[in-house]
């Protein structure tokens, strides 16, 4: 019998799981998520799923962890401060991919170097700057990206500066080719940047869940799902931290195909921060041929095609005072339920919102708290943040009590992109206990907090709700409104017969009357052809209309709230490395590998040496990933033109991919 505990940080709750033998789930547990230190929430829920399945801890045999943390980071803005150097870059490089925005600022040097296409040096790297650029900046940063022009095709100048910042600094670094063998530098840029951003948060919270399964007498080793739903190490993962976005929707993926046995479906994945969307066919998940896109930015990770919108259970509400009717939108950003803080702090919480509800005119910040985020990075802070958190220190506050004037509003924001306050103000989970959906916090404070934005006033003059339970209502509803428009969106988007603006086209206003069966001169019918799997805690309570307003199958399976848990423990370890082959001049073939450029006079064997070196690579990698059985698989992509009749070799890409299921401890 080999008993697998797989668990999932996600942004409201950290779920726990343990399967016998990849078959049978024994129990589950919940255990609601401590941002400020993972590791508690983790912690918790594993020691009830022991103590549900009466599971002694030296049982678990493999443990593996799946989390949003990375793709909330980068959809909330948050994460180190990082600066990137890059070898042989224009400035105008900057301005493709979204690099400028993705650096938000933090430092960037252009030194001269990089390589050509064909991997040839294209000018010498410029040690002098790339080494002063690094003493300026090193007591700024938590870590460096690094990318070199054609780094792929010859990596030689992103190790150089990587050693040149690992000696002069210890901080961690980012080779831009460590992410992705494909062209494209500031793509890979802005890959490394996020990488780099992300690493001392994953960090954290590996090391901290690692050292608690220890205290717990768990023994048995830890995996990571990465963004496509395989399992890395702790260590790959430590390094890679980028490859962990999607992580938690990857694995809910899996989950959702263990737990319902679908071979085509859409899966809609609701938690506290996000809804994530994706695409199940024949039995496997779609994964994006483009890279994942998240927080607007569009990287090299190789991920599940997913939709992931700003949507959840704990979506901020916001007034739209646009126009004489007014209304509410939900999102993009996460917030503390006003229900979950009153839980935390009911005295203090309560107190507060009935002291606002007795003040004759409502307070632009009335329902809202602040408190910072104990064990946060403080570096680099302005004077401005500087005083606003020093001002907010370690206690829960209104938030209209903080603020001191307008000018303020732009530290605070800042600080909360950083992730170093959180907000406390109503969402749709506060709706919920309001409306009797929900019971797990406090049911008095949500409908307070509800009461205080019910008076608050649209164009027109009117209040946004005429009472708690309208205002509810509203809420729950715009939930269904907006997750019907992005599952909407993922048809459109992935249905070949369409190529117009996906949300465009969800919002049409004949999608919208086909959706409600218009028959007068016209009949018009609209619907999704495959059935959607509805995943989270929270799904049950939100997704029964939602099937019906999508005129299909909703699908609710048993475990649904901790799909992510199972299929942490339900995927493969996988990995797959690339090269590439080139001819830079004729009768000449030129293998791209890690050491610099190899050349040869037969095109079988430039393929057949970067096939080896990928495949001992891979193999190194899946073991070093904790698999077991590894089985290896080679793909050869040769693309070739014809001139003046005689077909002539462009280019060959070798991509080996060696798999496994992971090992587990043996007694």
């Amino acid at each position: 019998m080999a008993i697998t505990l797989g668990i999932d940080t996600g942004g409201t709750y950290t779920d726990a799981v343990l399967i016998e033998d990849d078959a049978t789930v024994l129990a589950s547990a919940k255990s609601l998520t401590t941002r400020q230190d993972l590791a508690i929430g983790v912690g918790r829920a594993v020691e009830a799923v022991l103590a549900s399945a009466k599971i002694a801890p030296e049982a678990v045999a493999m443990a593996a962890l799946s989390t949003t943390l990375a793709t909330n980071a980068l959809v909330e803005g948050q994460g180190g401060r990082v600066a990137l150097i890059c070898a042989g870059f224009k400035d105008s490089d900057l301005d493709r991919q979204g690099l400028r925005e993705a650096l938000k600022g933090d430092p960037v040097l252009l030194a001269e170097g990089g390589h050509s296409h064909s991997g040839g040096e294209a000018k010498q790297l410029d040690r002098e700057a790339v080494s002063a650029f690094i003493d300026s900046v090193s007591q700024q940063v938590t870590g460096f990206a690094i990318a070199g022009r054609f780094a792929t095709r010859n990596p030689a100048h992103e190790l150089e500066i990587a050693v040149l910042v690992r000696d002069a600094t210890g901080l961690p670094t980012t080779c831009s080719h460590h992410l992705s063998s494909r062209l494209n530098g500031p793509k890979r840029a802005v890959t490394a940047v996020l990488n780099a951003r992300l690493v001392g948060m994953i960090d954290a919270l590996i090391g901290r869940a690692e050292q608690r399964l220890r205290d717990l007498g768990i023994d048995a080793p830890l995996m990571v799902v990465r963004g496509d739903g395989a399992l890395m190490s702790t260590a790959q993962a430590r390094t890679r931290p980028i490859e962990t976005i999607l992580s938690g929707p990857a694995a809910s993926i899996v989950g959702a195909r263990w737990l319902t046995g679908e071979t085509d479906a859409l899966v809609s994945d609701i938690g506290g921060t996000t809804t994530d969307v994706a695409l199940i066919r024949a039995g496997k998940p779609k994964i994006d041929p483009d890279g994942a896109f998240v927080g607007g930015f569009r990287t090299m990770v190789e991920a599940v095609a997913m939709r992931t919108t700003g949507l959840g259970g704990d979506s901020e509400v916001h007034l739209n005072t646009s126009g004489l009717s007014g209304g509410i939108t939900l999102g993009p950003r996460r917030v503390l339920p006003v229900s979950l803080i009153a839980q935390e702090a009911p005295g203090e919480v309560r107190e507060v919102l009935e002291r606002q509800l007795n003040e004759p005119m409502p307070g632009e910040h009335d329902g809202r708290f602040v408190r910072a985020t104990m064990g946060a990075m403080l570096s680099g802070l302005d004077t401005r943040e500087q005083t606003l958190i020093d001002r907010i220190g370690a206690d829960l506050h209104p938030l209209g009590a903080v603020l001191r004037n307008r000018v303020e509003l732009g530290a605070l924001g800042r600080l909360r992109d950083r992730g170093l306050i959180q907000i406390a103000a109503i969402t749709p989970s506060d709706a919920a206990h309001v409306l009797g959906l929900s019971d797990e916090w406090d049911a008095d404070a949500a409908h307070m907090a509800l009461a205080l934005f019910s008076r608050r006033r649209v164009g027109s003059g009117n209040r946004v709700a005429p009472d708690v339970v309208h205002l509810a209502k509203m809420i729950i509803d715009q939930l269904r409104k907006q997750t019907v428009a992005t599952l909407l969106e993922t048809g459109f988007d992935e249905d070949r017969a369409f190529t117009d603006d996906p949300s465009d086209l969800a919002r049409h206003v004949l999608i919208e009357q086909g959706l409600q069966g218009h028959a007068d001169i016209l009949r018009l019918s609209a619907g999704l052809n495959l059935p959607v799997i509805g995943l989270g805690a929270s799904a049950a309570t939100y997704y029964p209309p939602v099937g019906e307003i999508l005129n299909t199958r909703m699908i609710l399976p048993t475990h649904a709230g901790v799909a992510n848990a199972i299929g942490a423990v339900a995927g493969r370890v996988i990995t797959r490395r690339s090269g590439t082959v080139t001819t830079p001049s004729e009768g000449r073939y030129r293998s791209h590998l890690p050491g610099g450029p190899e050349d040869f006079t037969a095109l079988d064997a430039a393929l057949t040496r970067v096939e080896a070196v990928l495949i001992e690579e891979a193999r190194a990698a899946a073991t070093g990933a904790g698999a077991a059985d590894i089985e290896v698989n080679v793909t050869r992509d040769l693309r070739s033109t014809v001139i003046e009749t005689r077909e002539m070799f462009v280019e060959g890409h070798v991509t080996v991919e060696a798999s496994g299921r992971p090992r587990v401890a043996v007694d």
